[in-house]
């Protein structure tokens, strides 16, 4: 697997000049994420222009900036994934090939499955030799 390198801007403990505490953090993504965040963003931007929405219109639909709305359709991974699925929603991009109540139902069947596993996962501590 391919990764490519990314920096994130992270609220840390160095202090810029203006007061904001900033510090810049590498991030790592795999060719796999940042091919499917693009295409993500692409068919984002899809929908916006077959319902024949302006990039400020669905900036402001979504509540965000038109910069931010272009870092949604070129697939930036540090765009927040809520705003993502907001923007996809807006404009009828179906997420995980489902509609509402296709969703709700996935819902309850991942929380079912999930109620059957362990609460928590640990790592194994040691190895049992159970050769006899």
């Amino acid at each position: 697997m391919t990764y490519i390198k990314a920096e994130s801007l992270r609220y840390g403990s160095c202090m810029d000049h203006g007061g904001l505490m900033t510090a810049t953090q590498k991030r790592t993504y795999s060719r796999y994420a940042i091919e499917a965040l693009g295409l993500f963003g692409k068919t984002i931007r899809l929908g916006r222009m077959q319902h024949r929405l302006t990039g400020q219109e669905l900036a402001e639909r979504i509540g965000v900036s038109r910069s931010t709305l272009q870092r949604i359709e070129k697939g930036d991974p540090k765009v927040e994934i809520g705003l993502m699925f907001e923007a996809a929603a807006i404009v009828g991009v179906k997420l995980f090939d489902a509609d509402g109540k296709a969703i709700t139902a996935l819902t309850g069947r991942m929380d079912d499955r999930i109620a059957l596993l362990p609460k928590h996962v640990y790592k194994a501590g040691k190895q049992v030799v159970d050769e006899f």
